[in-house]
């Protein structure tokens, strides 16, 4: 017997015992009739005789009335009919799907190295703009030798970068291992903050064409323009190739310099682009007032000019050191999560991004830094009004500025033709800097506003993808800037 209803034949016969009692106490009353057999014997009454017999019989009756009435309360409504089967929809059987979570091994270091941690950022599928045998560590640690051994890695530099409080370390491979497996391997590591790709960045300079007249000052309304301002103690960082500071169109133009790429001979694009800001002989720079921070981050060892991840930003932590208004990057490349983390720093502290959109055509996915939010992205034009073909296009593209045939210096006192977004984007540095002269209390958004604003609209209404706001005009945007 089940432990309910045992309960509940205990419960009805305390019940019938409790009635029996009940009848006895009731019976005493002189209300109550002679029970049946009780009294002298006659021929309606036998005698006296034992009436517990009766009333046990009546207990028991009473106890299964209430085991029947206590099942009721107990079991409560009745339960509905089960309702039938649903048959399964027509086509294949598909076997139900199981979640199974990735197993996780433990690491050198004790971490996981199955899922990676937050900020152990991989390399998107099929990209390939990285050193191929280094990676980009994030920690505190000044020294990660033991870590780095274990997972056969050498970290021959670390960078403390002040901008974001992030302590960078270049770790090579030893061991045949991929980018991604050092990645990896370092998200089993707890001291280990992130870990990234030294990511490779190109600058934007497109073939020379054949006409060097001198048309962009012009077509930005620059000259007009500096009868308000020259851009005078501006600070414009340049972050681009060598810049050679003995041209004589950049006397007295360059205020200091940082090579964390070395000091190989300067290449011929970053004299150009600081040329295009701030050349005061026979080039016409936009700000020939400016002071140039140059930054060599990208070193012409390998033929054509390449600056990867850290040597960027060294060189925007050395430009915000240095208290540099204006920061000008000619080049492209990948997303890049330290970097963005840098550029939004800077941004903060009220340095004006600038960046060249890039030259791999209208088909291409957006190119950074020039795609980050904290940064101007510039596209270029000719003398026409015409888009660069080579140029980028997408929604972030906010002006542009001429960049077909355009003449700047060039190393060893030469100057040279140049064309593509690269410097598009020097020259809107220039225009930033007598905008920051005319009124240093603007801001990056104010100068984002100001140019947009004032820029000449270009091609048909809804081309923002191309042009962005049209083209910089100088003059009104250094009116507007008061």
């Amino acid at each position: 017997m089940k432990t309910g209803t045992l309960r509940r034949v205990l419960l009805a016969a305390v019940i019938a015992v409790a009635a029996v009692d009940a009848a006895r106490a009731q019976c005493i009353s002189n209300f109550c009739p002679p029970p049946f057999g009780s009294g002298p014997p006659s021929p309606g009454n036998p005698g006296p005789s034992n009436h517990n017999g009766l009333y046990i019989v009546g207990g028991i009756v009473i106890a299964i009335v209430a085991i029947i009435v206590g099942t009721k309360i107990t079991a409560g409504p009745p339960s509905p009919p089960p309702s039938p089967p649903i048959p399964p929809p027509p086509g294949p059987y598909v076997p139900p799907v199981t979640q199974v979570l990735p197993p996780t091994t433990p690491g050198p270091g004790g971490g996981a190295v199955g899922p990676l941690r937050s900020g152990f950022n991989q390399p998107p599928a099929g990209e390939v703009r990285f050193v191929p045998d280094e990676v980009l560590a994030d920690s505190p640690l000044t020294n990660i030798d033991t870590i780095a051994a274990r997972n056969d890695m050498t970290c021959p530099e670390n960078v403390r970068i002040a901008l974001t409080g992030r302590t960078l370390h270049r770790c090579i491979r030893n061991a045949d291992q991929t980018v991604q497996n050092m990645i990896r391997a370092l998200s089993g590591e707890r001291q280990i903050a992130g870990a990234q790709p030294n990511y490779l960045y190109e600058l934007m300079q497109g073939a020379p064409g054949g006409n060097a007249e001198q048309y962009a000052p012009d077509k930005l309304e620059a000259t007009e323009a500096h009868r308000l301002a020259t851009g005078n103690r501006v600070s414009v960082a340049v972050i681009d190739s060598g810049v050679d500071p003995n041209h004589p169109d950049l006397a007295g133009a360059i205020a200091g310099s940082y090579e964390p790429a070395g000091t190989d001979r300067p290449h011929p694009h970053g004299t150009g682009m600081a040329g295009a800001i701030a050349s005061r002989g026979t080039v016409q720079g936009i700000a020939p007032g400016a002071e140039l921070l140059t930054v060599r981050a990208f070193s012409a060892n390998s033929g054509s000019a390449e600056g990867t991840t850290l040597n960027i930003i060294k060189g925007l932590d050395w430009a915000a050191e240095k208290g540099a208004r204006v920061v000008n990057m000619s080049f492209a490349g990948p997303a890049d999560p330290r970097l963005r983390d840098a550029l939004a720093k800077a941004n903060a502290k009220g340095m004006v991004l600038i960046a060249a959109a890039g030259n791999a055509g209208p088909t291409s996915p957006p190119l950074y830094p020039a795609a980050d939010p904290s940064v101007i992205a510039v596209t270029a034009v000719d003398a026409s009004d015409a888009l660069f073909s080579g140029a980028n296009r997408g929604k972030y593209i906010a002006v542009a500025a001429p960049g077909v045939d355009v003449l700047v210096p060039a190393p060893d006192a030469g100057y040279q033709l140049t064309t593509g977004t690269s410097v598009a984007a020097a020259e809107v540095s220039g225009v930033v800097a007598l905008l920051i002269e005319r009124n240093p209390r603007l801001t990056p958004k104010d100068v984002r506003r100001i140019l947009m604003r004032t820029a000449k609209h270009l091609g048909p209404r809804g081309d923002e993808r191309e042009y962005g706001a049209g083209l910089v005009n100088a003059l009104e945007a250094v009116t507007l800037a008061k």
